[in-house]
């Protein structure tokens, strides 16, 4: 979703921090594929949404992968 409105540039930055704030809330990220948090994370950046919260969780569900090749978007 968030992939959407940032390429289509309809920034909407209340929808962004929801996004964020659910997603960071979350207990793990297991429920995402790798493109999906690829895609999300793309989003901010292009919709120049800051979301170093955003950052945080998604670094920390990287490293604590057992394996980095398991992360593959």
């Amino acid at each position: 979703m968030t992939w959407a409105f940032a390429k289509a540039e309809a920034l909407y930055p209340s929808l962004f921090k929801k996004v964020e704030d659910h997603i960071v809330a979350l207990n793990n990220l297991e429920a995402f594929k790798e493109q999906n948090i690829s895609n999300i994370v793309w989003a901010f950046a292009k919709a120049e949404i800051p979301h170093t919260r955003l950052l945080e969780r998604v670094a920390d569900h990287i490293v604590a992968l057992d394996n980095l090749e398991a992360f593959d978007p």
